[in-house]
């Protein structure tokens, strides 16, 4: 991972660092110094002193056993950029509403390169395959959100996302490329898209943009079930509608919070 860098700016010791924050994930949530070494590509060294710091700074802490885990500092990073964008200020009571109705969970995601990342999420106690958390990825053109971004893209851009290797820890076949543009051509007609037990047997879901003021797609809002409790009938006919409503007032909402002046977004917030 280190020794990327080509920009005269570039700052190494950042990049490694952030590769030893984002080497860990849901299967590995404990990793002793030598496993974060071979996962960074680092000498030990390196990845101890990196280690160290990141445990002053309170972003990962050692576990008694030689090994190392993060802490809930980490998400501070993450909640940064959902409240910079304000999206999640203005989903929530609407996702709450949705999923009050729909009895079933709602997430927020948007695109990074050939997957998608969740950034919002309301979800009910039900037991599924996957464990779905804020910053958790999967492949986009598995999930109908994924979907939906992609659809968004122009030829150029499509192709460089595909092209991006995914991080996610589902392992996927390479998507059949002419198959999926003519899919993606029809969720960019109708507006919404469908992803029918993709991602993992039991998991079905349905999904449509959300526009940011300039009425550009910058995200997804989507509804998720368990395929042995509803149909695509169900999802079509029942929860698109209550879907579309919703992502319709986040949208409008959205637009409304980043048309107004930064001092005025600043001071309505807790705190100030």
């Amino acid at each position: 991972m280190a020794g990327r860098g080509k920009g005269a700016d570039f700052v190494e010791a950042l990049a490694r660092g952030l590769d030893v924050l984002t080497c860990f994930d849901a299967t590995r949530r404990e990793l002793s110094l030598t496993e974060v070494a071979v996962a960074t590509g680092l000498a030990r060294p390196t990845a101890r002193r990196l280690l160290l710091t990141l445990q002053e700074l309170g972003y990962v802490r050692a576990t008694g056993e030689g090994g190392f885990a993060l802490t809930p500092q980490v998400l501070r990073l993450g909640i940064a950029y959902a409240s910079s964008l304000g999206l999640w200020e203005m989903a929530r009571p609407h996702m709450e509403t949705l999923v009050a109705r729909t009895h079933e969970s709602s997430s927020i995601t948007q695109l990074d390169g050939s997957d998608i990342v969740y950034v919002a999420r309301v979800s009910v106690p039900k037991i599924i395959t996957l464990r779905v958390e804020i910053g958790t990825k999967f492949p986009a053109v598995r999930t109908s959100q994924g979907k939906v971004l992609l659809a968004q893209l122009g030829d150029e851009e499509l192709a460089e996302a595909l092209d991006t290797p995914s991080l996610s820890w589902v392992v996927t076949k390479p998507a059949d490329r002419e198959a999926l543009a003519e899919e993606l051509r029809a969720v960019r007609a109708r507006g919404w898209a469908l992803a029918d037990e993709e991602l993992a047997p039991g998991i079905r879901s349905i999904a449509v943009p959300l526009r940011d003021g300039g009425g550009a797609v910058r995200a997804a809002l989507n509804v998720s079930t368990h395929a042995a409790e509803t149909s695509v009938e169900v999802l079509t006919e029942n929860y698109l509608p209550l879907l579309m409503d919703a992502a319709s007032k986040i949208s409008s909402d959205w637009s409304t919070w980043q048309s107004q002046p930064s001092t005025e977004v600043l001071s309505a917030r807790p705190g100030h």
